[in-house]
């Protein structure tokens, strides 16, 4: 079976917001503002003597210069290519600005690295941007070079004042065009950074709800679970006596009033496991789902429960005891109070159960089996799944079925860590 590649996504970083655009309108007006004083005050200076343009050409210099940083974040190579050829036309018919025209070409150069989305583009326009200016650089120095005035620095000498002032520009340029080349990755860089940050952030919040909801799933589960132990296990105990007082009611009064007697016993006791049960849901600290004061100790009394409500139960131990953690002796007392229910409740008349606990060397199981007529139940009921819940919450197995001489039988194998004595 072949497989249809995904096409791969490159990294994009957040578009600019309405803030940042605002703000690009604002540098751009600053900055406008800035050149045309500039301009000014330069040719009050008489930079270029009788060479300075008029006012007019300086105003329309400053608007191609600055007013294109307004939509720099949005079209950062236009923009680029727009400043870089203000500028030099700026510089080449000697317009009075000096040092505006920089910053804007500057922040030109900058914005490419930093919001251009298209790297090769991005790499590309601003190469192709700093050539040019070293280009238009060496023609200029080749000019100065061979001009037969006598203007200007001095050219006499190994290395004279003039091959000194042009290596300053040229170490000027290098800076200026690498820190602009340079910043603008680095900021295009940590914007990418931050927006995954971002992403993470969002995946783990949506992730911590998620985790929520399970964990709020989870525990309504034990709780129907719970309650579904308690309500069954006594409700069928009850049903089982209130037949035997119906049967017994007319002809031997005192066995009627001892069952109904054991119908109320059986209601207290299911009313005080639900009391506890809600009662540590309602508590903030209450313990940990799965504590309980239900241990393998208690047993015997299940036992003799069963024996007092018309199943026939005995009980062994196998091996020598120890003390599992209080999780897997909560489970193991709830599976063997489940099955009980089920045997009496299913069995039939004349069914018996007997309940082995056997302590391994690695593990601790509990066998329920019991006589009489089986009856599956398909899907299978809550008591099933509750037991299968249970086992497989404390790390082991639970094997249910008929036996193949008659009956049921319910073993549920947890694997535990014996503790070495000291």
């Amino acid at each position: 079976m072949s497989t249809i590649p995904l096409p791969f996504t490159a990294p994009r970083r957040r578009p600019p917001t309405p803030g940042d655009q605002r703000t690009d309108l604002w540098l751009s007006g600053g900055l406008f503002v800035a050149a045309v004083v500039s301009s000014w005050l330069g040719q009050i200076a008489g930079y270029f003597g009788e060479d300075t343009p008029g006012l007019g050409w300086a105003l329309a210099y400053a608007a191609a210069v600055t007013v294109p940083l307004a939509l720099r974040r949005r079209y950062p190579a236009t923009v680029l290519v727009i400043v870089a050829i203000a500028y030099f036309a700026g510089v080449t018919f000697h317009i009075t600005d000096m040092y505006i025209g920089q910053v804007a070409l500057f922040i030109a150069l900058y914005t490419v690295g930093a919001w251009l989305d298209d790297r090769r583009r991005a790499t590309i326009v601003r190469v192709l941007v700093v050539i040019a200016m070293f280009v238009w650089l060496l023609v200029t120095t080749f000019q100065a070079a061979v001009d037969p005035s006598d203007e200007g620095l001095s050219r006499a000498g190994a290395f004279s004042p003039f091959a000194a002032f042009m290596v300053i520009q040229f170490m000027v340029n290098i800076a200026y065009f690498g820190g602009a080349y340079y910043l603008g990755d680095h900021a295009y860089a940590a914007a990418l950074a931050r927006t995954a940050l971002e992403e993470r952030t969002a995946e783990l919040e949506r992730e911590r709800e998620l985790t929520t909801a399970q964990a709020v799933a989870l525990d309504r589960v034990r709780i129907a679970r719970e309650l579904h132990d308690v309500v069954a296990h006594h409700v069928s105990a009850m049903g089982v006596q209130a037949g035997a007082a119906r049967t017994v009611l007319e002809r031997n009064p005192d066995a009627a009033r001892a069952a109904l007697t054991g119908v109320e016993a059986s209601a207290r006791y299911a009313l005080d496991e639900m009391r506890h049960l809600l009662e540590t849901l309602r508590t903030p600290d209450a313990d940990a789902p799965g504590s309980s004061t239900l241990h393998l100790s208690a047993l015997p009394e299940l036992i003799a429960h069963a024996n007092a409500n018309g199943l026939p139960t005995t009980y062994t131990v196998v091996g020598e005891p120890f003390e599992p953690t209080e999780f897997v002796q909560v489970n193991l007392y709830r599976i063997a109070q489940e099955s009980l229910t089920n045997a009496r409740r299913h069995g039939g008349p004349g069914a018996t159960a007997d309940v082995r606990l056997r302590y391994d060397h690695d593990a601790i199981e509990l066998e329920v089996a019991n006589t009489g007529r089986v009856r599956l139940q398909h899907p299978a009921g809550l008591g099933l799944v509750g037991m299968r819940e249970r086992a497989s919450a404390s790390g082991g197995t639970l094997h249910v079925g008929p036996r193949p001489r008659g009956g049921f039988l319910v073993r549920v194998r947890i694997p535990v860590a014996v503790p070495v004595p000291a």
